[in-house]
């Protein structure tokens, strides 16, 4: 709740348009009267695709508000060996209540675009249709480069795999397609936390942060 009373104005936006301030000039029980006047244009969204093996619904929402308040272009939650192949029909998709958590994450960071979202897709579908100058895997297995170390040119691609990593096929697959192996070190994270540092850090070798 803002709670804001008539006459006072809040910052705001249009999705996918500017930002701007708004004023609050009426309130009635069933509406609100506001004006809105914008004042520049919401940054562009940084080059960089996220690939994720399709998590539980609670952990695919964390993961869609935190990549999308750093600004990832696409997030791709694709059908993976190991994961739950019911999550794909959870009403987080399936009624679209995905994109409610689309806005918390731009909201938080003061923007108006939000990421392009595919859900269930076949990895292999996925990694021959995403072009990327880098492309970068977090595997525990078979990594033997820290992220922190990676040479991170722009467009990226980072794939991290669901609750219980990548298959043996699914690392055959990103293999196949180019994508280096990474590690965030010997600890094993959830992914919505592997998700905020490999992003942090495939930013920061970019340039972007």
């Amino acid at each position: 709740m803002l709670r804001l009373d008539e006459g006072d104005s809040f910052l705001a936006g249009i999705i996918e348009g500017p930002i701007g301030r708004a004023a609050l000039q009426a309130i009635d029980a069933e509406a609100l009267e506001i004006a809105f006047g914008p004042e520049r244009e919401s940054p562009a969204l940084d080059p960089i695709t996220l690939i994720v093996g399709l998590p539980r619904p609670q952990t695919a929402k964390k993961v869609l508000w935190e990549a999308t308040a750093m600004g990832v272009q696409r997030i791709h939650f694709v059908r993976s060996d190991l994961g739950e192949r019911s999550y794909a029909h959870s009403p987080l998709w399936k009624q679209g209540e995905y994109r409610r958590y689309l806005i918390d994450g731009a909201q938080q960071a003061v923007s108006t675009r939000l990421p392009e979202i595919t859900v269930a897709q076949k990895l292999e579908d996925t990694l021959t249709a995403e072009e990327a100058a880098t492309r970068l895997a977090l595997d525990n297995t078979e990594a033997a480069t820290p992220l922190s170390s990676a040479t991170v040119a722009l467009p990226a691609a980072i794939a991290i795999g669901s609750e219980r990593g990548w298959s043996d096929r699914e690392r055959e697959v990103l293999h196949s397609a180019g994508y280096e192996f990474t590690h965030l070190g010997n600890r094993v994270l959830r992914v919505e936390t592997a998700t905020v540092a490999a992003l942090t850090l495939a930013k920061a070798r970019a340039g972007l942060i």
